[in-house]
């Protein structure tokens, strides 16, 4: 096994085993999200849970490549041993080669910075050298020019030495300067009488620097071709005056050497006995005329006058040079004379070294016999590399951290495998459970609703014949209490839907205010037994048509209305609707109610809502597509303690045992509006206190059709349009909310306290409307008198008309055409989608009705042939096809789902294919049209009539091609309504 395959094995095992976690802790967690998809949206927890599944398909085949190339367990073991020992000595050995890169690097770069420091100190010692050697050589032309070209001399000694002494801040590196004159053996006795002294010769033992030193000491020079006597010298070296600097062997080399090249010569390095210090000697030959670039070396010999030389201080000038240096990293710096490069001469510096890292500079002064360098080194060793120590004990640690995790893994998958194993049987089980729960809640629910569906049939067909009023008692009680079934069955089955997340919202326009008219309808009767008063307000900027669910948001206004009335005795249960950000208008005042009773602070409902709490566009704000619109439900009941606040919306939870054994009830209710809302991306919340009463708060977030607003919500009737009326009643609410009512139909209405008071004001008025607790029972002919009352049972012959509360648009209108006895005209105040009625749009129409139980057959015929349709029935899906194979008569067909021998999604997938079959036949011509009646694109509505109310099976339904749903029990309006929304469609597209 080479070393790419091993690499390549682990990092395969490395994805398996993280893939592997993934993918059981999205079963692990599987449940808990769909739990809580609800409140991601409507779509949120089937993605979330397609996408576990994904990953979790994709996770079973890496286990599968994993197990197919690595192999079983044992096999695994032992590759896995040698790869573990191939990768720790991988580790040691990447380890020691990082740290001989990073060592070498700091090393290359320590020596960079030793010859960069090294150079530069070399070429400031070069520069500073060369700037006093100029001066000495134009001292030598001030020589020539002032001494051997003036007769007599310009210069003699006293002003030399004063000279020299002057400028001696030009050469602070020099000791002194002297000049030395040529003398030939023939003028040698004119020239020491004129000088008064004679020729000294150099002594080898001679100081420079002595001060007790004497000149006559020294012994006389003796006879050569010439001499080279000091007749000139600074007062720091006038005891060297008289002294043949020729009679010296290195001396004479170096001044012969000096007149005929014409340069500066640099004598070797010696010490000076005064400051004890090494130095040098530079000599520059001074010639009687100037000589040309080119002279040879006998006409410079020829032409040479004296010779100037000055005194240099080595030590000093390197000292001073690195004086003026500052550096964090010291350097030990050492100049030697390589002139004898077997033998240098150190002039500088000591020989002590501090390790074997050192860097050598040339300097050049001039003199191009004499060699000079300097030597640099680091003062201190070189510090221990911790970068280098570091870093690789780290990358070692990380690598063998590696392989540790690996080896761990390689333990450890083998267990994940089996974890993994197990937890897929487990969700496998868990899938089949909740295939299981929901077949069963499908069949709980077709089960009992299709029973339900024959008994609330037969009892609306029973009131549709002639009975006494006992009898129509005893049928509405039965009725109604098949009803209450129903409720509690759909209840659960909602609970269930919300746990599974398959609870759905439609989107669809209706008119909220037809709605809230509807489920104030419904409690018509409980609230005129408890003499409760029940009024609904709509704010006028709220628009007459919505788009969204309109059954659950009934259901859930129905929920707290219901609630409302089942706990309040006396006062009021009052509805409001506004948009979210009217909230903080004050539309009603806080010291009056409805009834006149005490109620809660309504903002306390809404007071935690992050709506409120937050700036946040999308939701605190209506834009021209999205409405936010709060519901607020308050009423004067029993109210609830504050400690059960945080749990009225769990589920079958009830504030106290003596609420179910009074008034009854599950305790779902709140809950599944709670979850409703949320799926509305809307809250709730409550504010109640006890002995005082309730108000309940939720937010709903609806489309707006076409970006339109209708702020009015007005029922424009041509009767009553223009006309003028007058509202007596003392208490502002109720007021305000009968005024609403009253002008949705386009009356003018104006509000006093006190019917006198409003009749002299407003003399002109078409009808009084007054409510029956200051009604002081005086017949007024004109205007028209009508009383509002909130009990059916007013005496109406105080007053020929009675309008009973809650009030609501169509049944005042119809209630003043009645009073004022103006005709309905052609006008239809019904809130049908439609224009045609039900019996035009039915009459002569042919429905197939595809049922096996003969109970619902009776009652769906029933309810069409009332209406002037032609029923045919059928009992099995078979026979279904059969009748409804083109051509054929039918206009429509209602067909069950749940059918033994053939089911309703099979039936209609196959009456579908017969249809494209044909369809497709006619276009090819393998048809003929006229066999068909001319008829190319055959296509029979089917509408699924079934007591499966899962959302799943709606789903199923479009899927296999009917056009329409209706569930068991149906009432006849929502039949009738379906049918009606089919028919449309068809004779929109026939146009």
């Amino acid at each position: 096994m080479n070393l790419l395959h091993v690499i390549g094995n682990l990092l395969l095992l490395v994805c398996c085993w993280f893939l592997s976690l993934i993918s059981l802790n999205w079963v692990s967690n599987g449940g808990i999200m769909t739990v809580k998809s609800g409140l991601l949206g409507g779509d949120g927890g089937q993605i979330w849970m397609k996408l576990g599944d994904q990953i979790s398909v994709f996770g079973c085949k890496i286990q599968h490549h994993y197990s197919l190339y690595i192999g079983p367990k044992k096999l695994r073991k032992n590759w896995w041993r040698k790869l573990l020992v191939a990768w720790i000595l991988f580790a040691i050995v990447l380890s020691l080669s990082v740290f001989w890169y990073v060592s070498s690097h700091a090393l290359d770069k320590r020596k960079d910075t030793l010859a960069s420091m090294c150079d530069e100190r070399a070429r400031m010692l070069q520069d500073q050298f060369n700037v006093s050697m100029n001066h000495i050589q134009a001292m030598s032309v001030i020589v020539s020019i002032f001494h051997h070209d003036k007769n007599p001399s310009a210069i003699d000694q006293r002003t030399f030495a004063r000279y020299t002494e002057r400028t001696s801040f030009e050469r602070p590196l020099t000791s002194g300067v002297a000049y030395a004159v040529r003398v030939l053996h023939s003028e040698r006795d004119q020239f020491e009488i004129q000088q008064g002294w004679t020729i000294k010769r150099m002594d080898e033992q001679t100081p420079v620097h002595e001060d007790e030193y004497d000149p006559a000491d020294l012994e006389t020079s003796p006879a050569h071709d010439e001499y080279a006597p000091v007749i000139f010298a600074q007062d720091t070296v006038v005891h060297v005056i008289s002294v043949d600097v020729l009679s010296g062997k290195e001396d004479r080399d170096n001044v012969l050497r000096a007149r005929e090249s014409g340069k500066g010569v640099l004598t070797a390095p010696f010490r000076l006995l005064k400051t004890n210090r090494l130095g040098v000697i530079l000599t520059f030959a001074v010639y009687k005329r100037e000589l040309p670039p080119n002279a040879t070396p006998a006409e410079r010999i020829q032409e040479t006058a004296g010779y100037l030389g000055g005194i240099f201080d080595i030590e000093s000038l390197v000292e001073k040079l690195l004086q003026q240096l500052a550096s964090k990293q010291t350097i030990i710096v050492n100049v030697y004379d390589t002139t004898n490069f077997s033998d240098p001469i150190s002039m500088y510096g000591s020989n002590t070294s501090s390790d074997g890292m050192h860097h050598v500079s040339a300097l050049n002064f001039g003199d191009p016999i004499r060699k000079h360098e300097m030597h640099c080194r680091f003062k201190q060793k070189q510090p221990w590399q911790w970068v280098a120590i570091t870093g690789s004990v780290g990358l070692l640690i990380i690598l063998l951290l590696v392989g540790h995790i690996c080896h761990a893994t390689v333990n450890r998958i083998a267990k994940v495998e089996d974890d993994y194993n197990h937890m897929m049987e487990l969700k496998k089980l868990a899938e089949a459970a909740d295939i299981a729960k929901s077949k069963f809640l499908a069949t709980v629910s077709h089960e009992i609703r299709t029973p339900m569906n024959g008994v609330l049939g037969m009892l609306q067909m029973l009131m549709d014949t002639r009975l006494d009023e006992t009898q129509q008692d005893y049928v509405r009680t039965a009725r109604e209490s098949g009803k209450a079934l129903v409720s509690l069955i759909n209840d659960v089955l909602d609970q269930a839907k919300i746990e599974s997340g398959k609870l759905e919202l439609e989107e669809v326009s209706f008119d909220l205010r037809a709605v809230i008219d509807d489920v104030l309808s419904m409690f018509l009767g409980k609230s005129q037994d408890k003499k409760v008063e029940l009024a609904v307000y709509v704010s006028s900027k709220v628009p007459a048509t919505l788009v969204g669910d309109p059954g659950r948001f009934r259901q859930i206004v129905t929920n707290l209305v219901g609630n409302s009335i089942k706990f309040t005795d006396k006062g009021h249960i009052f509805v409001t609707v506004h948009l979210v950000e009217e909230a903080s208008e004050t539309e009603f005042e806080r010291d009056e109610s409805l009834s006149g009773l005490p109620v809660v602070d309504r903002r306390r409902s809404w007071s935690k809502f992050r709506s409120f709490n937050q700036e946040s566009p999308a939701t605190s704000s209506s834009s021209s597509d999205q409405i936010n619109i709060m519901v607020s439900v308050e009423d004067t009941g029993q109210g609830i303690p504050t400690e059960a606040h945080s749990s009225v919306f769990n589920p079958f939870m009830q504030v106290g045992p003596s609420i179910t054994r009074t008034h009854g009830g599950t305790g779902i209710g709140l809950s599944i509006s709670q979850c409703l809302v949320h799926l509305m991306k809307g809250e709730i919340g409550l504010a109640s206190s006890p002995h005082i009463g309730s108000t309940f708060t939720f937010t709903a977030v609806f489309s707006n059709i076409n970006g339109q607003q209708q702020v009015n919500g007005s029922i424009s009737s041509s009767e009553f349009q223009g006309m003028r009326a007058l509202l007596v009643d003392p208490k502002k609410v109720r007021a305000k909310v009968s005024k609403y009512h009253i002008e949705r139909l386009g009356i003018h209405v104006e509000v006093v306290p006190d019917l006198s008071l409003g009749l002299i004001n407003t003399p002109t008025v078409n009808m009084v409307f007054i409510e029956e607790e200051i009604w002081d029972c005086k017949n007024l002919g004109n205007p028209k008198m009508l009383i509002l009352s909130n009990s059916c049972s007013s005496d109406s012959a105080r007053s020929p008309f009675v309008i009973t509360k809650p009030l609501r648009a169509s049944k005042l209108a119809a209630s003043l055409q009645r009073a004022m006895g103006v005709s309905s005209g052609g006008n239809n105040l019904s809130r049908e989608i439609h224009a045609l009625s039900l019996r035009n749009l039915l009459h002569g129409r042919k429905i197939l009705v595809v049922d096996d139980n003969p109970v619902n057959l009776r009652v769906a015929a029933g309810a069409l042939k009332k209406y002037g349709a032609d029923v045919v029935h059928a009992e099995r899906g078979a026979k279904a096809i059969t009748l409804l194979t083109p051509p054929h008569l039918f206009d429509a067909c209602f067909m069950d789902i749940q059918m033994p021998e053939m089911d309703g999604f099979e039936a209609t997938e196959r009456i579908r294919k017969i249809e494209l079959g044909i369809k497709k036949g006619i276009e090819d011509g393998e048809l003929s049209a006229e066999a068909y009646g001319n008829v190319s694109n055959w296509h029979v509505p089917i509408l699924a009539m079934t007591a499966d109310v899962i959302q799943a099976t709606n789903e199923a339904c479009a899927r296999s091609g009917m056009d329409g749903y209706v569930s068991k029990p149906f009432e006849a309006v929502q039949l009738y309504r379906e049918v009606s929304r089919v028919f449309q469609t068809m004779s929109d597209e026939s146009h």
